[in-house]
């Protein structure tokens, strides 16, 4: 009696982490170790954003979960198979924007993503028109579909690159900085795309280098720094690990930061009528009574929800590039 065939992918549950690694490792020629020793899970259904500096390690990870470069040591598992040994079987169910998408500027628009589908094997010719029209009016392009793409703005390009990942349905959508370089609009644009595409059940994971991005669009996060991963979680855990900041509206700034010091503030920073500071280990009630007896007129008195950018800093005591 014949055996189970080795070849058929395995049944994914809904609980299944999309992509799971464990020790995944990459050391270069010379020694550089870009990533290590990282153990990383995305559960499925969440927008996570894969966080940290430029060359902290995002994009090598990347490359490992798409089977691009090999592992120096560690697994990768995406969409519960083995990468890249099992790179044929799930790829198709995987749409990616890494590095930029590649276009050739002769054609049109809809011309270059006629020619992504005819190469993938998987794609169904006689569709191909319908799901190019299709994936053109998801991003927003179905009224440039005709112009060169050479004439395109970069954040044209972004969202060409964005409608070839969309030309079959995807469990997964791997997106390495996906506003780089655009401008407010556009990363607006790119944001709210994210989260339809999330709403409707794909998993996206989101490599960015901007914690505001990060905290705007994602419901987990990773931060990596220097090739090792720091945490991982829900991005309202990993905010709510870190203190927020106080602040004092008031008139009287200098006499309100000499007040908030004596009562064991830290950082004290002044803004014209503001000032804010690591608040004290002690009842707020008391902060604010001690002002109000020194001749302070708090005209405002509030602890400000800890950012990501703060947990960043406290869980890595340096500062964080927020504006790319």
């Amino acid at each position: 009696m014949a055996g189970p065939s080795v070849t058929e992918p395995e049944p994914e549950r809904a609980d299944d982490a999309v992509i799971s690694t464990r020790g995944l490792t990459k050391r270069y020629r010379g020694g550089q170790l870009a990533v290590d020793g990282l153990d990383l899970t995305v559960p499925a259904g969440s927008v996570f954003g894969f966080l940290g500096p430029n060359g902290s390690g995002k994009t090598t990870t990347i490359r490992m979960l798409m089977g691009l470069i090999g592992p120096t040591a560690g697994s990768a598992r995406v969409l519960g198979r083995p990468m890249p040994h099992a790179a044929r079987t799930v790829l198709p169910r995987v749409g990616a924007l890494i590095e930029g998408p590649a276009l050739y500027g002769f054609l049109s628009g809809r011309d270059n993503l006629l020619r992504y589908d005819e190469a993938d094997p998987t794609a169904d010719p006689r569709t191909r028109r319908e799901r190019v029209a299709a994936a053109l009016d998801r991003v927003g392009l179905a009224a440039a579909a005709g112009k060169k793409a050479k004439a395109y703005s970069l954040g044209m390009k972004q969202r060409l690159g964005l409608a070839a990942a969309l030309l079959q349905p995807r469990r997964l959508l791997v997106l390495d900085e996906p506003t780089n370089g655009l401008d407010p609009q556009g990363m607006r644009e790119i944001r709210t795309l994210v989260r339809e595409l999330a709403s409707d059940g794909t998993t996206v994971f989101l490599s960015s280098h901007l914690l505001d991005e990060i905290e705007q669009v994602c419901t987990h996060a990773a931060v990596m720094a220097r090739g090792r991963l720091i945490i991982q979680g829900a991005v309202a855990d990993l905010s709510a690990g870190a203190r927020g900041r106080l602040v004092v509206t008031t008139p009287d700034a200098g006499e309100a930061a000499r007040v908030l010091k004596e009562q064991g503030a830290g950082d004290v920073v002044i803004a014209e009528d503001r000032v804010t500071a690591e608040p004290p280990d002690r009842d707020p009630a008391e902060v604010n009574a001690a002002l109000v007896a020194a001749g302070v007129r708090v005209r405002g008195f509030a602890l400000e929800r800890a950012s990501l950018e703060d947990a960043f800093v406290a869980l890595t005591g340096e500062g964080f590039d927020v504006a790319g």
